[in-house]
């Protein structure tokens, strides 16, 4: 099974602005938000948003403490090569859909120990600078545009 080009990024964050970014199993040193793709090609983007916030953090989007914010916002990006072979052959380019979560400071983390090993909170200027993905860090610094 081949995954979908389709996939969101949450930027999860505190209301003072500081930003979880989680590091990659398979690519130590390689930190980034929440992303994943859609499961199916009739799965709601903002469910595909909320499942990859709770498989990847343990982070319950319920829309009522912690509500996912679509930022009707989409990057078109090159997959990196490394990962091309769990696309369909001639797949290249992935659309990946921006969401963000603000969460209270003291939630819960829970890693899913196979897609990530450690958690960081930074303030959001730090953050960007730490994500691999250039479009992760755009996003990132975005965020006080997006926070009501």
């Amino acid at each position: 099974m081949h995954k979908i080009p389709e996939s969101v990024l949450v930027v999860v964050h505190t209301a003072d602005l500081d930003v979880l970014l989680i590091e990659r199993a398979d690519k130590p040193g390689y930190w980034q938000s929440v992303t994943g793709s859609k499961d199916t090609l009739d799965e709601p983007l903002i469910e595909t948003a909320r499942r990859e916030l709770f498989e990847e953090t343990g982070i319950v989007a319920d829309g009522k403490a912690i509500a996912l914010r679509d930022w009707q916002l989409s990057n078109i990006y090159e997959i990196y090569p490394v990962w091309r072979h769990r696309y369909a052959p001639g797949v290249t380019h992935n659309t990946e859909h921006v969401f963000s979560a603000c969460v209270p400071r003291d939630v819960p983390v829970i890693l899913s120990p196979r897609e990530h090993t450690h958690y960081v909170w930074l303030p959001y200027l730090e953050a960007a600078d730490r994500c691999f993905s250039p479009s992760n860090a755009e996003a990132v610094l975005q965020l006080p545009r997006h926070v009501p």
